[in-house]
């Protein structure tokens, strides 16, 4: 029997895109009180690959602290306890779904858009002053995560909606609805949600498409879907020059940002992505 939700399709495939102990682990330790920093930090010293690339995170130009941080203590007392954790879920994932094997996509250029688009997201944060801008790295590094699920227990169909959008991917969520029934954002907030991800993260996730309708975090779902927007038009060929006349007004208003703040973003993210990409999907 074919999956009929994006519900379905996760509880079908959760085996498969479970991630390993450590992410729940320190999933529990993170929401304990009982539970400190050095505790946490000698969880994920027991890991030694998961704490080099951890530094090499926090020492690349992303963060552009002046002084080399070379313990895993000392990153979480940087950059707070959230923060790394928020690397550690951007790790596991990568690491459980980069070697997933795929006709319909090149997994290397669907992790450098999705690092791209995670670095953007935290960039635009920045500059409208959002809190917990490490957060929406991991929603932009995340936002697709779905799509890989359909490609994986959906490939008929999910190949004749990439025919059909003809790789613009601002028609991917409507003949997704047509030819599925629900959308890789769908899929996206229930994987995610399987996950014990916070609310902040699959509601926003989930929103991408239509970020009007999430209720309690509206506004990291609307910098979400204009990362997106602003990439997939980059990629199409589509001058961000017209993207950003494109824009309304009363979007950047709601935004607290403008169209030069955007622009030089993105200027700044085709250069801190690659860095970032680099130690998170090392060769």
């Amino acid at each position: 029997m074919k999956p009929v939700s994006a519900l379905d399709v996760v509880t079908e495939v959760k085996d498969l895109f479970s991630l390993p102990d450590i992410y729940f682990q320190l999933n529990q330790m993170v929401r304990d009180p009982r539970y400190s920093m050095v505790d946490i930090g000698e969880v994920i010293g027991k890991d030694p690959a998961l704490s080099a690339r951890l530094l090499k995170l926090v020492n690349s130009s992303f963060y552009g602290f002046q002084s080399k941080v070379d313990t895993i203590s000392r990153a979480i007392s940087i950059v707070g306890i959230d923060d790394l954790y928020n690397l550690v879920v951007a790790t596991c994932v990568v690491d459980r779904f980069s070697k997933i094997p795929s006709d319909l996509v090149d997994m290397t250029a669907f992790w450098m858009r999705s690092v791209h688009c995670g670095v953007v997201t935290k960039l635009l944060g920045k500059q409208c002053a959002s809190l917990n801008t490490e957060r929406l790295f991991l929603a932009g590094l995340l936002h697709d995560i779905g799509s890989l699920v359909l490609y994986q227990i959906m490939p008929e169909q999910a190949s004749q909606v990439l025919l059909s959008i003809r790789q613009d991917r601002r028609l991917l969520g409507g003949f997704e609805q047509e030819i599925i029934g629900f959308t890789h954002a769908d899929v996206g907030r229930e994987l995610l949600k399987s996950w014990h991800l916070p609310d902040s993260l699959h509601e926003v996730v989930g929103g991408i498409l239509n970020p009007d309708v999430v209720a309690t975090h509206k506004f990291d779902a609307q910098l979400l879907w204009l990362t997106a927007r602003l990439i997939d038009d980059r990629e199409f060929g589509r001058p961000i020059e017209q993207t950003l006349v494109e824009l309304p007004d009363q979007t950047l208003v709601s935004m607290r940002l403008t169209r030069e703040q955007i622009e030089s973003v993105m200027e700044q993210a085709a250069v801190e992505f690659l860095d970032v990409f680099e130690q998170l999907l090392p060769r």
